[in-house]
């Protein structure tokens, strides 16, 4: 059966997409949740226009995003911690700490969970850092952990 999907719909497509499925899952699980509706001609003209806001929203996203990653791009931010002898820190620096220096310093906002780190940063020093601010767009930006007086 064909259907056109009114929502996200996790590895079967996104809003606005036709695409066919079983008709058992359209009619016993899609349909009844609102999650999408039987693909009718009238149906089709309106997932056509979802298709064109999400990909206009796309683009404006990216490239609010490419803006951001203009202005990170080879700056670095310093983040102050508390530390002991051997520059170990007495706790760590996180990416909500990363993700505050930014706004602080470079008056980017960026969301934590955007800031990729692997594991938080445990010592003094510079450490390269990858923002991911849209699914295209990355910027690198270099952590400088220094000692808080």
């Amino acid at each position: 059966m064909k259907i056109v999907l009114r929502a996200d719909v996790e590895n079967l497509g996104r809003k606005g997409d036709l695409v066919e499925v079983a008709d058992g899952y359209a009619r016993n699980y899609l349909v009844p949740r609102g999650l999408a509706l039987r693909a009718t001609p009238g149906v089709q003209k309106q997932a056509d226009a979802m298709r064109r806001n999400r990909e206009a929203r796309d683009r404006r996203e990216r490239e609010a995003a490419q803006a951001v990653a203009a202005t990170l791009a080879g700056r670095t931010v310093t983040v102050a911690a508390r530390a002991g002898e051997g520059g170990k820190l007495f706790g760590s620096v996180t990416a909500s700490d990363i993700a505050q220096a930014l706004h602080e310093q470079l008056g980017a906002e960026v969301d934590r969970r955007r800031v990729e780190l692997d594991e938080p940063l445990k010592e003094l020093g510079t450490a390269e850092v990858r923002v991911r601010l849209h699914a295209d767009v990355v910027a690198t930006v270099a952590v400088e952990v220094v000692a808080q007086d």
